[in-house]
């Protein structure tokens, strides 16, 4: 009898037969990424080796232990102070699920416990709920949890690995409140809240909800944020002129009648000024019966220009406001082109001496015809005389009355003829036209 057992104790010793000391441990691990497995073991075995082995944990089922501290594919750590070895597993494939065992050496039977591992996709989930909010706006999302993790660690993480949630939570329910991000945990309703405030698109994406879990996987549910522009809804470009009038147009929903309408300026709807209660130049006049307002601008200055909102919504919802660009342009006098002045102040003199010149020739030729007439009367009607009298018709107008007595007496004294009389009203003529 004596001799079974040992043939028995000895059999179990290089088969390294299992004795659970515990109830089986349960891992879920991520495909890809890393698993840790924790076993606890008794004060006595605290200066023991500790190792993890796989299947039926024979001698080439050892994966490592404390003596060899880390492998490529595994480490391990024990925490001798909480009694509890602790056995990371990398990198993890599907072919690394299945069972293990945490084993603590001693004299005769190590002492073992099971370990189950399941492996999942990191990823999830199979519903997403959709959630729709715009540029500035707060929006609130609600994760649903059971009544069991009522006092289970909440928080929320952007992205869709549920591996890494944790570590990158945006905020937890032990936090609250983490800048933009604020977490309510309604325990009765079994509902934890996030909130976000002043959005923005970069906000947009995938978030998951979760719920840790101390021996299993987190609890987890996915929500899809699409953030959409808010200026974008209804925009209009006005041109106005400084110092005249202005009148703009903003219309709202029917169903804003009674609410308070406002106009104000900035390039943005978070650094808007209200020009309405800080102008006395803007005017506001609703008028319900047409949805509609409008704000007039009693005279426009430079300053003017810019950016403006109008609407009948405090809370800035999509489509209740309107976008305004202003342009303020300044009014001033239109100069003249250096050639239209050119024209203005050189045509006319030009005019004026033309107009002098066809009067006087015109004179002139008065008061040649009058001189002709006369001499036709005094004197014979032959040809050279007519000549002379052609030649002298500049010296007329100068002294008409002169030029002919001098001319008679000078022939009648001299009896030069025709050519005494042809040579001295040429020489007259000459003599006046260089004068004039």
């Amino acid at each position: 009898m004596w001799s079974i057992q040992n043939l028995l104790f000895i059999f179990c010793i290089s088969l390294r037969c299992v004795t659970s000391a515990v109830g089986i441990i349960h891992v879920t691990g991520y495909v890809g990424r890393e698993v840790n497995v924790s076993c606890s073991y008794e004060q006595s075995y605290v200066s023991h080796e500790k190792y993890l082995c796989k299947n039926d944990c024979g001698n080439s089922d050892v994966l490592i232990t404390t003596s060899q501290a880390s492998k490529t594919k595994y480490s391990i750590y024990d925490d001798t102070s909480a009694r509890i070895f602790t056995t990371t597993i990398f990198d993890l494939q599907y072919t690394d699920a299945g069972k293990y065992w945490c084993g603590v050496t001693k004299t005769g039977t190590d002492i073992y416990t099971e370990v189950k591992l399941k492996l999942v996709q990191d990823s999830c989930c199979d519903t997403v709920t959709k959630v729709q909010s715009y540029e500035g706006h707060s929006e609130s999302v609600s994760c649903r949890y059971e009544s069991q993790y009522q006092n289970s660690l909440k928080y929320i993480c952007r992205g869709n690995r549920p591996s890494t949630c944790l570590q990158q939570a945006l905020i937890t329910s032990d936090t609250k409140q983490n800048g933009r991000f604020r977490l309510d945990d309604d325990k009765v309703l079994g509902t934890f809240t996030v909130t976000i405030s002043n959005l923005t698109r970069n906000d947009s994406g995938s978030y998951l909800c979760g719920v840790h879990r101390n021996s299993e996987l987190d609890v987890f549910s996915a929500i899809e944020l699409k953030i959409e522009e808010w200026c974008c809804v209804k925009s209009t470009k006005i041109n106005g002129t400084a110092g005249h009038p202005l009148i703009l147009h903003c219309p709202y929903p029917p169903q804003h009648w009674d609410n308070r309408k406002f106009l104000c300026k900035g390039d943005h709807r978070n650094n808007c000024s209200d020009m309405v209660t800080s102008q006395s130049r803007f005017t506001l006049q609703d008028a319900a019966a047409s949805s509609s307002f409008t704000v007039r601008i009693t005279e426009l200055e430079a300053a003017d220009g810019g950016t403006y909102w109008c609407g009948s919504d405090s809370q800035w919802r999509f489509g209740n406001y309107t976008k305004i660009e202003l342009s303020v342009f300044l009014q001033h006098t239109r100069k003249i082109p250096d050639a239209a002045l050119y024209v203005v102040y050189t045509v006319p003199p030009v005019l004026l001496l033309m107009c002098l010149l066809v009067t006087v020739y015109k004179n002139r030729s008065s008061r040649v015809n009058e001189a002709d007439d006369t001499m036709i009367r005094n004197t014979p009607k032959e040809k050279k005389i007519e000549e002379v009298m052609g030649a002298a018709e500049s010296e007329i107008y100068k002294n008409q009355e002169v030029v002919m007595t001098y001319v008679q007496q000078k022939v009648c004294k001299d009896g030069g003829g025709h050519e005494g009389v042809y040579e001295i009203m040429t020489a007259v003529a000459r003599e006046d036209i260089y004068c004039n």
